[in-house]
């Protein structure tokens, strides 16, 4: 498996860019918030990789920022929603509007990817609001405590959710939240705690 490929950026097309590593050009396909952040043409480049294999083919994916990547696999893990579909929301949206959506049940973002009907778009929210359930289900009662800080069930709970689906650990993703104002809306505690985990 690839984890990731560095050298030279030899070739961009929509959602396609060439990356030359010891003279072997590895075509992957890209979503539009990752071409963004792309260099010229000639200029050195790195992409974290995801390698999708079929019987009909072999499709090297790859994504800015692990945050993408990882946003990726829980996309494409979810029933119906094929490697093309998560490119569409993941150029549609960021990974961190992604969690925004999941956390205040927004289905009608993921509609404004190609591909994406307003069946599937809730099945996303659902299934990944499910995956990181169990966060806050595991000391629900209590809340999450890490160290000295706990972040009671509530908005705080499901802020601490939508940072999971970026990748935060559970102590991280609670330790940021635990330090802002519980009684904010889901939207902005995230928003927030995103701000601090980037300084940190």
């Amino acid at each position: 498996m690839l984890y990731s490929v560095k050298g030279e950026l030899i070739h961009m097309e929509p959602n396609v860019a060439v990356i030359c590593c010891g003279g072997v050009g590895f075509r992957c396909r890209i979503t539009v918030n990752t071409a963004r952040k792309l260099p010229h043409i000639g200029e050195e480049a790195m992409l974290y990789t995801m390698m999708d294999v079929r019987e009909d083919a072999i499709e090297l994916f790859g994504f800015a920022d692990r945050r993408e990547l990882e946003c990726y696999k829980q996309l494409t893990a979810i029933t119906g929603v094929g490697p093309k579909a998560a490119l569409a929301v993941l150029s549609e949206l960021s990974p961190e509007k992604v969690a925004l959506a999941v956390a205040a049940g927004d289905y009608k973002a993921f509609t404004r990817a190609p591909g994406v009907g307003p069946k599937l778009a809730q099945r996303i929210v659902l299934e990944l609001k499910d995956k990181v359930a169990a966060l806050a289900t595991s000391d629900a009662a209590a809340g999450f405590e890490v160290g000295n800080t706990t972040v009671s069930i509530g908005n705080a709970a499901e802020a601490v959710k939508a940072l999971a689906v970026l990748g935060f650990s559970q102590s991280e993703a609670a330790a940021a939240v635990g330090k802002l104002d519980e009684t904010l809306p889901v939207e902005e505690l995230v928003r927030q705690a995103l701000k601090a985990l980037a300084k940190g």
